[in-house]
């Protein structure tokens, strides 16, 4: 009898164990999660001030590069008008350009947190592992 005791003592304490260690590995996994998010939004954060001082600084000297340019256009012989709409289209194939890569580096596949979703798709084998 105390054999059988013993053999049921020694199997609760190592499930008193694997949940012991599975518990802090979750709490270690929860403390990368919010480390990895916490980076992700400065990356936003980032990104937007970016996107944002460029489109501060790009405003004034676009202007003043496109009413350049409309000149020189006008000077091949095109009416005001004309030369306006072919540099203002020029100007916004630029912008749409800037604007692609600001949102590129704000996209959910760049922002998602990989390091954490690899880290619990290795823990629950881990856990699979010890639970056999």
């Amino acid at each position: 009898m105390s054999d059988l005791q013993s053999e049921l003592k020694s199997l609760r304490e190592l499930v008193s164990s694997a949940l012991h260690q599975a518990s802090g590995l979750l709490s270690n996994e929860m403390a990368l999660a919010r480390a990895e998010i916490t980076e992700k939004i400065a990356q936003v954060g980032r990104g937007a001030a970016m996107i944002i001082a460029g489109a501060v600084i790009l405003m004034p000297a676009l202007t003043l590069i496109l009413l350049a340019i409309a000149a020189g256009v006008m000077g091949l012989g095109f009416s005001p008008g004309v030369s306006y709409l072919i540099t203002g289209a020029g100007a916004t194939i630029l912008a749409c350009i800037a604007m692609g890569i600001g949102m590129g580096r704000l996209s959910g596949e760049q922002l998602k947190p990989r390091t954490t979703i690899d880290e619990i798709r290795r823990d629950r084998e881990a856990v699979r592992e010890m639970v056999r």
